[in-house]
């Protein structure tokens, strides 16, 4: 990697709209009178993107005008070998916002950093670390999270991250923590509009929108200042700002950071589209005001502050054949702030992170049209089938869709039969994750994703004859869309790739779906032909609700297809779902009547999920990636609900820990994942 110069790192904050600080090679105690005010720095500080001499630094000290802050870089935590000094500037049209990007710095070492205002109120002591040079063999390890929801859980998994940190060697200890997305939750319910609280949660926040829009029963922003207001509010918890201040985070964002429903600039409620260009752009000034991110503003000019684009909400009506809206406001918002980027650390690890909103199409499987292909017995199910029709649009079956789309006795005209297929990263974008894919010369090359990217699917046409309901499709079932397991042309055309142009060491590192997930990537599974080129693996939500504890409160006790869904245990409901993903219906059914683990694994269908070695639809928690010259390995750690904040230092007890295993490949082979469970019982997930 070419060491940047400070002309280099000027252009560069120029271009991502932050300070300058500069490092130097003699160090020295600091002269700050600085005495440490949390009150004073309510949402702490953070570090982010580190490469092998430089990272960005971040604090926020609200006060009546523009403040003046002295920001210090040391060796050691007692700042008596400060390495980097600089006066930036914390003000109101940044909301008191303060991004520095500081350079010089030593690769693969620990730094120390802080802020002072101008009466020697201090911010607290932050810890941030420097990529190792791109040369450098050492072994990576890094955590990876997504779905953290304050106002409905508490994030106990931080809490047990940084115990575990702090108790760890040197060598052994997070290089940074990537995170995949839906850091906030933009859609907020008030207590007061939902006193039976939400699921197993009870809502107790007082958060308000200082403007915001009732939508039913729940808010969401409506303005600058919501978006900025929410942040601050998760800023407030105290296990997110510790792990802010223990780790570099390297963010990108998922669909709450806009809207839950969103694509582009639009947002969808219901059946309806809204043209929201003015809230794209709101959504990003506020990330990019509280992320400490590498991201571009490609009409930026200033190095401090986000230069937000005049935009008005148009009705967007001129789609390209990449499904992007043509309208000039939506193009404006949509590339008011370019967020997919590499990190390189190391030798080992090039990460290639990707914005699978932003540039996407409309979800096919979203149209109210679709809605149709799904039957009430099997109301979390939908035809594979139709999935790949209403995907592959005019490109499906090599160019020659069906007319209809049949499901049992349902007949449904085929709306996509002359649309173009379904784009998730858009054209510019893939074009240049291909390119960073052929380019690396890493050892691993991890796409960092924030969409879940395994299948999920259950053999429901294998139902027994005597079964109380029965699948009307021919196939299997999948569950739901929007993610990458429905984008299959797309998915596959990467696969593809990565096969056609040799790489090896292909990897991707997901979040989204709540539960964790550990498998093989493939383009396509049974009766086609599986053939993985790489490994993958999906995190647990941090404390956002899972599948199962939306099950255990929607599917009652006589539901006729509750044995696919939930295990009735002396414990309480368990999750069933695992077993119909990772092994099929029948060895699903079996376990439910005998409670005999061995026989219902007996009845597996090998065909079903050939790809998937762990599957956990109730698992809250984190993961971890290490990377060595020879391996990769991931960790599930595993916590219980996320009901509300242990009081231990080490975030409470652990459900289980599970880890994953592959040993590096050649291009063309097959990798192989080895499973070892560490702690706990992860009982049906295996």
């Amino acid at each position: 990697m070419t060491s940047l110069t400070r002309r280099d790192l000027l252009a560069l904050a120029s271009a991502m709209g932050a300070g300058l600080a500069w490092g130097s090679a003699h160090a020295s105690p600091s002269r700050m009178a600085w005495s440490e005010d949390r009150t004073a720095f309510p949402e702490g500080v953070a570090s982010g993107d580190p490469t092998h001499n430089s990272v960005i630094l971040w604090t926020r000290r609200p006060c009546p005008e523009v403040c003046s802050l002295t920001l210090e870089v040391a060796h050691d935590h007692d700042f008596n070998e400060v390495v980097a000094t600089s006066v930036v500037e914390a003000r109101p049209d940044a909301d008191w916002t303060c991004r520095v990007l500081v350079g010089g710095l030593r690769p693969g070492r620990e730094y120390w950093y802080r802020f002072t205002d101008e009466t020697g109120k201090g911010s607290r002591i932050g810890r941030t670390l420097t990529a190792p040079r791109a040369n450098d063999r050492r072994p990576v390890r890094f955590a990876f999270v997504s779905c953290q929801n304050i106002h409905q859980g508490a994030q106990n998994a931080y809490r047990r991250m940084i115990f575990e940190d702090e108790s760890a060697q040197p060598e052994d200890r997070l290089g940074f923590v990537l995170h995949l997305g839906d850091f906030i939750y933009e859609i907020v319910w008030y207590p007061e509009d939902r006193p039976q609280g939400m699921y197993d949660r009870v809502l107790r926040s007082s958060f308000r929108y200082p403007e915001g829009r009732k939508i039913e029963d729940f808010h969401v922003p409506a303005s600058l200042a919501d978006y900025r207001a929410v942040y601050r509010d998760y800023l407030h918890d105290p296990d997110l700002q510790d792990a802010r201040a223990r780790w570099p985070f390297v963010c990108i964002w998922d669909n709450h950071e806009f809207s839950w429903r969103g694509f582009q600039s639009i947002e969808k409620f219901g059946d309806e589209l809204v043209w929201a260009q003015t809230r794209k752009v709101f959504a990003n000034q506020a990330w990019f005001e509280y992320q400490p991110a590498r991201v571009v503003q490609p009409s930026n000019t200033s190095v401090d502050r986000f230069n937000a684009p005049s935009v008005v909400d148009t009705r967007i009506s001129q789609f390209d054949d990449d499904g992007l809206g043509q309208e000039a406001n939506n193009l404006a918002a949509t590339e008011s702030l370019r967020a997919y980027r590499t990190l390189r650390w190391g030798a080992n690890l090039d990460l290639i992170i990707t914005d699978n909103h932003s540039y996407r199409s409309a979800d096919p499987t979203d149209d109210p049209r679709a809605a149709s292909l799904a039957d009430r017995a099997f109301r979390y199910f939908t035809p594979e089938d139709a999935m790949q029709i209403l995907d592959g649009g005019r490109a499906y079956n090599d160019g020659a869709p069906p007319d209809a789309i049949h499901f049992g006795a349902t007949t449904v005209p085929n709306f996509r039969k002359d649309q173009p297929p379904q784009t998730i990263l858009g054209r510019t974008q893939k074009a240049w994750f291909l390119n960073e894919l052929k380019t690396s010369s890493a050892r691993w090359k991890i796409w960092g994703n924030s969409k879940g990217i395994l299948d999920l699917r259950a053999d429901l046409q294998n139902l027994p004859e005597d079964y109380p309901v029965r699948w009307p499709g021919a196939g299997y079932a999948c569950m739901g869309g929007g993610d990458w397991s429905s984008a299959f042309i797309e998915r596959a055309q990467i696969y593809d790739f990565v096969r056609d142009s040799r790489i090896s060491g292909f990897a991707v590192a997901s979040g989204d779906r709540h539960s964790f997930w550990a498998g093989l990537a493939g383009k396509a599974l049974p009766p086609a032909s599986f053939e993985p080129v790489g490994v993958a693996f999906i995190t647990g939500s941090v404390s956002a609700p899972g599948l199962v504890e939306v099950l255990e409160h929607r599917v009652n006790a006589s539901d006729p297809a509750r044995a696919l869904y939930l295990f009735d245990t002396p414990e309480g409901p368990q999750a069933a779902a695992n077993m119909a993903y990772r092994r099929g219906v029948r060895a699903c059914l079996t376990y439910a009547r005998t409670g005999d683990l061995t026989a219902a694994r007996a009845e597996t269908n090998p065909d079903n999920a050939p790809h998937l070695s762990f599957v956990d639809m109730a698992g809250h928690g984190y993961a971890t990636l290490t990377l060595t010259h020879d391996f990769i390995e991931s960790e599930f750690v595993c916590v219980p609900r996320p009901l509300a904040r242990s009081g231990s230092l080490d975030g409470g007890p652990i459900r289980y820990r599970v880890r994953h295993r592959a040993s590096w490949w050649r291009p063309r082979e097959r990798p192989e994942l080895e499973q070892q469970v560490l702690e706990g019982d992860p009982w049906t997930s295996t």
